[in-house]
């Protein structure tokens, strides 16, 4: 018959929860960046919003 005793210290399970929430966390910053720079690629700039006499042209 196999026993496992399985056994992780407080320090080590902090340690290891510590680990995963930052690689979340690094890997939503990445990609929220590379959405940002979509965005800009596609979406307008800041000066070139529309104007009335722009619309009544188009």
């Amino acid at each position: 018959m196999l026993h496992c005793f399985l056994y992780v210290d407080p320090g080590s399970g902090s340690y290891l929860i510590q680990m995963i929430i930052a690689a979340v966390l690094g890997a939503l910053f990445y990609f929220k960046n590379i959405w940002w720079r979509i965005r800009t690629f596609f979406g307008r700039k800041r000066g070139d919003a529309p104007t009335k006499s722009n619309e009544l042209n188009d």
